[in-house]
């Protein structure tokens, strides 16, 4: 009787055993799924956003808006991360995209007639939201040759894009970023809305003055450069951010939809 207790007793412990290591497997697959989340991207790419504040903490986000100062006054822009619906509030005008359609409604006399509504559409939010927007899906990524710019090189990815994606799959950009700390310094594009095929010109942006808003390093200025045989060569303007909103929250989609007496452009 005795023998047969001990070997009861030691059944239950066995079994107490299995269901401690039952409960633990679950941890283990989370911290593999993580992992999972950078390897997707090159090696060089992950460094980039691993020095912005990783592209995970990014994916979080549902809600982007920033401020920016126009000559005309200021221009708010308001976009949801996940859907890319947008709002851009202007002196002059609204514009918005709710998903499906974009449209643009004048304020007072301004006779704004949304031409150029699609080119702009999601622009100013693809410059500020680098690099984490060069995450989506559907992208190319290949080594650049490194831009040489006052004596410093800085190495070089090329995004691109496969067929059917976005408005102008045919864009290119060119990310350069610091090769000791991987913080994106500079970014090289071309321009092919409203035209077939590649571009060959890349126009030039410099990013180096970050600031950190919910753990994400994001720009708070901006500065165009003029440029030569795809070189920038000096500054031309700056673009100062204000009023910055990262949210984790989603914004009312409602503030998207077509305004009452707006124009829906297409």
């Amino acid at each position: 009787m005795k023998k047969i207790s001990q070997l009861l007793i030691l059944a239950l412990l066995i079994t107490a055993c299995k269901n401690e290591t039952k409960q633990e497997s679950p941890i283990v697959d989370e911290v593999k799924a993580e992992d999972i989340t950078t390897s997707i991207y090159p090696e060089s790419m992950a460094k980039i956003f691993d020095a912005h504040g990783s592209i995970d903490n990014w994916n979080k986000m549902q809600t982007l808006s920033f401020t920016m100062e126009k000559p005309n006054g200021k221009e708010v822009t308001t976009v949801d991360l996940k859907t890319r619906a947008e709002l851009i509030d202007t002196p002059t005008h609204m514009q918005g995209y709710d998903g499906s359609s974009i449209w643009i409604k004048n304020k007072g006399d301004n006779e704004n007639d949304g031409s150029r509504a699609g080119f702009y559409r999601g622009l100013m939010m693809y410059f500020y939201a680098m690099p984490f927007i060069v995450g989506d899906d559907g992208i190319i990524y290949e080594d650049a040759e490194p831009l040489v710019f006052e004596g410093k090189t800085y190495p070089g990815i090329l995004i691109s894009y496969e067929s059917g994606i976005g408005s102008s799959p045919d864009d290119q950009y060119i990310i350069y970023y610091d090769a000791e700390s991987g913080q994106m310094q500079w970014l090289g594009y071309t321009v092919t809305y409203g035209k077939d095929g590649k571009s060959k010109e890349f126009k030039f942006i410099r990013y180096n003055n970050w600031q950190t808003i919910n753990g994400l390093a994001v720009p708070k200025s901006i500065d165009w450069y003029k440029y030569e045989n795809n070189v920038p060569t000096e500054k031309r303007n700056t673009v100062e951010f204000t009023n910055i909103v990262l949210s984790e929250k989603a914004a009312d989609a409602s503030m998207f939809s077509v305004a009452e007496g707006a124009m829906v452009i297409e």
